[in-house]
């Protein structure tokens, strides 16, 4: 065999749980049809991107220089898109960011990759609550750190603080956050992140360094029912945030995102420069530079994402008559039910013989769970319900 590295062959061959179930769901349509298989593997958003997207892409083609436009730009990303976004959180979030402050990327796991590796000395540690995006593991231990997991509240996910203030030791350099939440659809509320915060700062007073906060918020603008995403920067000096475009416009391929190190931070300068750093190690130097120029440009624009709202509602009350327990989700296009016996991964493979291709919670950080992906047409989510029907109904008929 190959003298290769041996933890990056088994991560080029063991392919994520999500990825495999979504290759076998591209078979099994090419086999019975599109529209007999109910594939929520993965967050590929199901809503075109707004218009002006496309009107904005296609602009800058013709009227741009198209050496000027398709060159390097600087590599931390071009002035004018960092200006431009930097003013946009102004206005949004009435936070005085500077374009200085900012780091494009290539999208939210490059600005994850380039926080780690500009933070983490091997051995450090990263708090991670569960449920949890399976890929943070990857990026941590990338970077030399350690995970640490927290148990998942599986009454409501949100944030367990006895367990985090036991977790957190003078070996934290992070505390990890995902609001909204991928799997469970949780957000974090205003009170709940003042709490993160006052015990983050209380901590890093005791071991005399900072304990940084990293929000992970490509689905920042997905939130239902007028509920408020809190800014963290705002509450938190010493955070920072990683942002995509991936679900707020539709743009999961183009792969654009950026990294904000809080005005505030401790040493601001020097941590910024290690992002920059760790993403020039990385290869995460000047991001694509069409999509920087279109995403700037349409930054406080948004896909027409009422229509996640509307699944949740079909399929959260579709599964709550069917029988299973569901937290209903405040945001994404994400839900995690119970599964209807305590081997999520059994559940799950029974459930592709009813076509229902749903994500074993294990994978995530919490077993007993399923992750449904209702980023599809509404009509699928309909039709859905029956399939899910006949899978609980096999259960019941063999408990």
């Amino acid at each position: 065999m190959a003298n290769v590295n041996e933890r990056a062959l088994r991560l080029g061959t063991q392919r994520s749980v999500i990825r495999e179930l979504f290759e076998f769901g591209k078979k099994r349509i090419a086999e019975v049809g599109l529209e007999n298989v109910f594939d929520f593997s993965i967050g590929n958003p199901s809503v075109p991107s707004p218009e002006k997207v496309n009107e904005t892409a296609i602009r800058l083609l013709k009227e741009m220089d198209p050496v000027t436009l398709h060159a390097y730009t600087s590599a931390q990303g071009d002035a004018k898109v960092r200006e431009r976004i930097a003013d946009s959180i102004r206005r949004r979030f009435d936070y005085a960011a500077s374009p200085d402050s900012l780091y494009m990327s290539t999208g939210a796991a490059g600005a994850l990759c380039g926080c780690f590796g500009g933070l983490l000395n091997p051995g450090e540690e990263v708090i991670v609550f569960a449920p949890f995006f399976p890929e943070y593991r990857v990026f941590i231990e990338s970077a030399g750190g350690v995970m640490k997991l927290i148990p998942a509240d599986t009454e409501a996910f949100q944030i367990d603080f006895e367990r985090l203030e036991e977790a957190i030791s003078p070996n934290t350099k992070a505390v990890l956050i995902n609001s909204p939440n991928n799997p469970s659809g949780a957000v974090y509320s205003e009170e709940t992140i003042c709490r993160l915060s006052q015990i983050l700062k209380e901590r890093s007073a005791r071991y005399g360094q900072p304990i940084y906060l990293i929000t992970d918020e490509p689905y920042r603008e997905i939130a239902f029912s007028g509920i408020t995403v809190p800014f963290v920067p705002k509450y938190y000096p010493n955070t920072l945030v990683c942002y995509s475009w991936s679900k707020s416009l539709s743009l999961p391929g183009e792969r654009m995102g950026y990294i904000l190190v809080a005005e505030e931070m401790e040493e601001h300068d020097v941590v910024y420069a290690a992002v920059a750093g760790a993403s020039r190690a990385l290869g995460y130097v000047s991001a694509p530079s069409l999509f920087q120029r279109v995403c700037a440009l349409c930054a406080e624009d948004t896909s027409d994402v009422s229509v996640y709202e509307t699944n949740r509602n079909i399929l959260v009350r579709g599964l709550r008559e069917i029988g299973f327990s569901v937290v209903e989700p405040q945001g994404t296009f994400y839900m995690f039910p119970r599964t209807l016996i305590e081997d999520d991964v059994a559940f799950c493979e029974k459930a592709r013989e009813f076509d229902l291709l749903i994500v074993p919670g294990s994978g995530f950080g919490c077993p007993g769970h399923t992750r449904i992906s209702y980023c599809v047409p509404t009509e699928r989510a309909e039709r859905s319900l029956a399939a899910f029907e006949k899978l609980a109904a096999y259960y019941l008929k063999n408990s």
